[in-house]
């Protein structure tokens, strides 16, 4: 009774072998934990963790697949993108103030005080 048994069991054994898609669902299951895995290392190293939160804001910048920069920006539950452009705008408006790039690259806004010239 015994040698049938064990019989019976290599045989289950042997087929299961046989099968050429047996080894496809293993990469499907090792495909997931790798996306997973990639998903919570993304979250861990950006601090993504405010990108889900209600209360959160945030500004993040991008550039489109035809080399358009454009600005996301989330203040609790309210999402705004916007599209910046090198095109030349006109209007009225008020002065605000200075902009002064510095030798190192870095931008400088100094705001006029009371509607006088810096």
């Amino acid at each position: 009774m015994r040698r049938r048994l064990r019989y019976a069991r290599s045989r289950l054994e042997a087929g299961r072998h046989d099968d050429p898609l047996a080894g496809v669902a293993n990469l499907f299951d090792a495909s997931l934990a790798f996306i997973v895995a990639m998903a919570l290392a993304l979250f861990s190293v950006l601090g993504s963790t405010d990108l889900l939160s209600a209360d959160a804001s945030w500004t993040l910048t991008r550039t489109t697949a035809d080399g358009e920069l454009e600005i996301v920006s989330k203040d609790q539950e309210q999402i705004k993108v916007e599209r910046v452009s090198d095109r030349k705008l006109s209007g009225q408006g008020q002065r605000l103030g200075t902009a002064y790039r510095l030798p190192d690259g870095q931008v400088v806004y100094v705001p006029e005080q009371d509607g006088r010239k810096p």
